[in-house]
């Protein structure tokens, strides 16, 4: 995928107005993160380090197969994936931002663009801190490559907005449920906490942008982009899932066959539903903007 940087014009009032708003709060909600959180030396021995209907084998058959040590290590190691995940994906994001912040077109967002990359930094650092403390590692970055097939200004800046957008609405689904979870230790759940109030204003900035570009797609009338952009946030929100399931977090987890183990939770029909809660919000927003075809009935 080619990266564009001066799109047509797009933004409407709506877009504008946004910006204003979640600027000033921004200004006004502004802390520091070095300063925030206490950093214990341990998390306590047998604690939960992820919320348990938020773990890849909940509600399977798998499940009951886990001793309990392997239960509790596969929540603290799916935690420290999540984490990595959020590393690696904010990383990804940071890029694309900085191509574009004063970049002609890019005139109305911009003043925002500051904010979320001040704050993406600070999640970054926060992220990979309690990885490193806690698991002595960072899982490497398995996400999917991208493909190089050459579209317009306008549907690459569409795929760029939508992977921010889909990825954060993913991250908060976790956050949120983390944050309020009074079975985590309290530093989990503050890093949650912290990360959930921030990506408020970041998913309703994205959505304002991810709006008006699928707007301007439509208006263009070339149909191919429209059914590309279709098929890629479906392929995206689908893959955004698979990777919460981890090889890396089974074998740490003393899971013997690790790749079967994940082709058997992938397929078990008790996953269905629970991927379809992580990706609601997501996909709700698509239907409403026209993106993706409404539900039955």
């Amino acid at each position: 995928m080619t990266t564009a940087t001066n799109p047509q014009p797009v933004w409407d009032d709506e877009v504008a107005t946004a910006v204003q708003r979640l600027t000033a709060a921004a200004e006004n909600d502004y802390y520091n993160p070095y300063q925030t959180f206490d950093w214990p030396d341990a998390i306590p021995e047998g604690a939960l380090w992820m919320s348990e209907d938020l773990m890849t084998v909940h509600g399977t058959a798998a499940a009951a197969d886990l001793t309990r040590e392997q239960y509790l290590a596969l929540a603290k190691w799916e935690s420290v994936n999540f984490y990595s995940l959020n590393v690696h994906g904010i990383r990804e994001l940071l890029q694309e931002v900085v191509q574009r912040i004063h970049a002609p077109g890019y005139e109305i967002p911009t003043p925002f663009f500051h904010h979320f990359l001040g704050e993406e930094n600070e999640h970054m650092w926060f992220f990979a801190e309690f990885c490193l403390r806690y698991g002595g590692k960072l899982y490497p970055n398995r996400a999917m490559a991208f493909s190089t097939e050459k579209h317009s200004a306008l549907l690459d800046n569409f795929i760029v907005f939508s992977r921010i957008l889909i990825f954060e609405q993913i991250v908060d689904h976790f956050n949120s449920r983390m944050a309020a979870d009074t079975a985590l230790p309290e530093t989990i759940r503050a890093i949650n906490r912290v990360h959930h109030q921030d990506e408020s204003r970041h998913i309703a900035f994205g959505a304002q942008l991810v709006r008006a570009l699928w707007a301007r797609l439509q208006e263009a009338g070339d149909e191919r982009e429209t059914g590309i952009a279709r098929q890629y946030v479906e392929k995206y929100i689908a893959i955004s899932i698979q990777q919460l399931y981890s090889v890396d977090v089974y074998r740490d987890a003393g899971i013997a066959d690790p790749f079967a183990f994940r082709t058997r939770l992938l397929a078990d029909p008790a996953r269905t539903a629970v991927h379809e809660a992580i990706a609601q919000r997501t996909t709700a927003f698509y239907r409403r903007i026209g993106l993706l075809a409404p539900t039955a009935g």
